[in-house]
């Protein structure tokens, strides 16, 4: 998107697409060298082949061709972190293909078995509490817990479609709360109910318009608190 140099200082992981919805061999290496750069752990993006809606559309796939698809795209970037002499630290799946393996076990085992036979020490980033957490122990892969700080939920766990009004914080103070209170287990509103999902990882987006404003807020927010 063109604002991955400024968001660099204020993240500790970065998922970066593998050319199927955004990026390209060039794009790939240079978030690559940033992340080196900024010591930011480094994970392949891979998404159902769909840049035209960046990913975020949902495609009916075999779980062999999903498990070839997912196997393509990591390897593309770990061939560049071999290259640049960096590991490959996590695989985090994109937009509708994330979200449609949270509740399809078929969907996310061709994940954790792509994975799992790429790197079995690659860990899995998954929504947290979801079918990917499943697949992953079930392949014996290391996973981590996500969840949002920009983002809006159902009281069963799962994101609010973006189709929906609200789906997307608005305000940085907003997301920087979400983000205190998901980090320290207090629980957020969804649907006028409590919930408490775990949290390993956090997520903001980085093609938002306000990405930058969205990260130092949280950053400093989580910061502050030694969290």
């Amino acid at each position: 998107m063109g604002n991955e140099a400024v968001l660099m200082p204020f993240i500790t992981s970065a998922n970066i697409a593998c050319g199927f919805h955004a990026g390209d061999e060039v794009i790939m290496e240079s978030t690559v060298e940033l992340c080196i750069r900024h010591q930011v752990n480094i994970g392949a993006h891979p998404s159902f082949p769909d840049r035209e809606n960046f990913g975020r559309k949902n495609m009916n796939l075999l779980p062999g061709e999903v498990e070839e698809m997912v196997a393509t795209q990591i390897l593309a970037l770990r061939k560049i972190c071999e290259d640049q002499d960096v590991r490959l630290n996590h695989v985090k799946p994109h937009g509708a293909l994330y979200n449609m393996a949270a509740c399809d076990s078929e969907l996310a085992t061709a994940i954790a078995k792509a994975v799992y036979l790429i790197d079995a020490e690659l860990i899995l980033v998954g929504l947290s509490g979801s079918m990917m957490h499943r697949a992953a122990m079930a392949k014996g892969l290391s996973f981590f817990h996500e969840v949002f700080a920009d983002r809006s939920y159902r009281k069963d766990g799962t994101l609010t479609p973006r189709s929906e009004p609200g789906a997307v914080l608005q305000s940085p103070t907003d997301a920087a709360d979400q983000a205190f209170r998901l980090a320290t287990g207090s629980g957020i509103l969804a649907e006028g109910q409590l919930i408490f999902p775990k949290a390993d990882t956090i997520c903001i987006h980085g093609d938002g318009p306000d990405a930058l404003a969205f990260a130092k807020a949280i950053n400093d927010r989580l910061s502050t608190h030694s969290l």
